[in-house]
């Protein structure tokens, strides 16, 4: 391979989530590797370009700087080098698109993994590895998503922890909730106060949330109706889970609830389907307020 000491580079690392930041794959390593490669090369490397962003996408804003950088020496054609083909994707389209666009933009695409050529046979092999990229992908996604739901259908939670909960490590591995005090207090007192209408509305619980620091508020120290909405329909505080995209059914959970099954179901009586505000559910003795769902004092429990 020629070299040319005159020559300038600019390198580009990418992982496809921020855990990997840190692992033995990391932004770090691609680019030691990157930089040896440039070494040896006697390239002159301008500008590192980082990112922790999805494989599947061209469209990323590390990746659209480095583009901006290549067309902006156009004159005086930059190398970019990448640790891997499946660094600069994990799909065929994104990586045929990017391949284009790094050419449009008058870079020189190198990498210590594999030599980059425009014949015939050099092409067909970028497209086998970027096929076998997007397969990989596609089967970690699938493998990945078999386990989450396993986990789920033995009682564990597995996606993001509600406000009220926090994730601990298990002894015998894995994660499970728990309560993150104070927050799952006063969510315990909204859900009850609603169910047994201390709370008539589900107004009357946002401006409960508002009023009991320290429960989230945004910057205008008002909470989301639709984050009220949330709260008040989400098994996970009656110590149940479900995930119907999943095909999951309501289950009962390895954590401990906040309320019992009982209270969660008189909850969910009174809640309507969200619909972008409260509404009502046009029953007997329930009306509509100034946009809000509010019970009529004859439609209580005892």
């Amino acid at each position: 391979m020629s070299r040319n000491t005159n020559q300038k580079a600019i390198i580009y690392c990418r992982v496809s989530d921020a855990k990997q930041k840190v692992r033995g794959d990391g932004l770090g390593s691609q680019e030691t590797r990157c930089r040896e490669y440039a070494a040896y090369r006697q390239l002159d490397v301008l500008e590192v370009f980082r990112e922790d962003y999805t494989g599947a996408t061209a469209d990323r804003p590390a990746m659209r700087a480095a583009l901006a950088m290549l067309r902006k020496n156009r004159r005086d054609p930059l190398v970019i080098i990448i640790d891997d083909l499946s660094r600069l994707a994990r799909d065929v389209v994104s990586f045929r698109k990017l391949r284009d666009d790094i050419s449009a933009a008058g870079g020189l695409l190198e990498s210590p993994s594999i030599v980059f050529r425009e014949d015939s046979d050099s092409l067909f092999m970028e497209n086998v590895l970027a096929s076998a990229a997007q397969h990989q992908r596609q089967k970690n996604a699938e493998q990945t998503k078999n386990r989450m739901r396993a986990r789920v259908m033995n009682g564990y939670w597995v996606f993001q922890a509600p406000w009220g909960y926090r994730f601990e490590r298990q002894s015998g591995g894995g994660k499970v909730l728990v309560r993150n005090e104070p927050l799952a207090s006063i969510i315990k007192e909204a859900l009850e106060g609603y169910a047994s209408g201390r709370f008539d509305s589900q107004a009357e619980v946002k401006r409960f949330f508002e009023a009991t620091p320290p429960f989230p508020t945004g910057r205008d120290g008002l909470v989301l109706n639709e984050r009220v909405h949330q709260i008040l329909t989400q098994p996970l505080y009656a110590g149940y889970l479900e995930v119907p995209s999943w095909k999951l059914p309501l289950q009962k959970a390895q954590h401990e609830g906040l309320i019992s099954l009982e209270t969660f179901d008189l909850i969910h009586m009174w809640t309507p389907p969200w619909q972008g505000h409260f509404v009502g559910m046009g029953l007997i003795g329930c009306f509509h307020m100034s946009g809000l769902f509010v019970r009529h004092t004859c439609c209580r429990w005892p």
